[in-house]
């Protein structure tokens, strides 16, 4: 029963992961995010991964699962760093794009209650991409939804690093005592058999 609840649960997390995570590499797609796209791309793979092995009883596959969602956590507090401009971070540079654009998170500019407006830019005739973005108006600013989507994969990630380890234990401990009673062993009652033949054998030729 405890295996089925922790299992079970295991599995509730990985799919919120999942929903989670697609939701969030929609809108870094929108925004261009390339690092964080290529982050949730892994992420994605490995979520299936652990939850393949939760469903098919793989331990190997719930710890790697449970492995990177170690380095998951990181990756997340590494982005509240960026988006909080802790020490030299500053959430204004192009880090996040691998330095190939200039685009920022999608929501700096469609953010709740965000109007956004552009003003050409002087001296510059016949350019449209040339021209002044501003953005008022906005309920909440843009790092502090960046800051809550990695705070909600912190929590998710580390609820399923505590279950993974769980249910790898639990798995473990159910092969273990399977393979005590011969529960692994190809051929158990042919053992069995070629004994008895064997000691039958030995009785049929006894000298009289």
């Amino acid at each position: 029963m405890a295996c089925c609840t922790g299992r079970c649960t295991l599995i509730l997390l990985c799919t919120l992961q999942l929903v989670a995570a697609l939701e969030r590499q929609v809108f870094d797609f929108l925004g261009y995010q390339w690092g964080p796209i290529l982050a949730n791309f892994l992420h994605i793979v490995v979520t299936i991964l652990g939850l393949f092995g939760t469903l098919q009883y793989r331990p190997r596959y719930v710890i790697a699962y449970a492995i990177w969602a170690a380095i998951w956590v990181t990756w997340n507090v590494f982005l509240i760093c960026f988006y909080l401009e802790v020490g030299d971070l500053n959430k204004e540079s192009d880090l996040l794009t691998f330095h190939v654009s200039q685009h920022q998170s999608w929501w700096s500019e469609h953010g709740p209650g965000c109007v956004r407006k552009e003003a050409p830019v002087a001296g510059v005739v016949g350019l449209e991409s040339h021209s002044y973005v501003s953005v008022i108006g906005c309920t909440v600013e843009y790092q502090y939804i960046e800051v809550m989507h990695s705070a909600l994969q912190i929590l998710l990630a580390l609820l399923g690093f505590v279950y993974a380890c769980y249910v790898t234990s639990v798995f473990t401990e159910e092969e273990d005592s399977f393979d005590f009673i011969g529960g692994f062993d190809p051929f158990p009652m042919y053992h069995v058999n070629e004994k008895s033949n064997q000691l039958l054998f030995k009785q049929t030729y006894l000298p009289a």
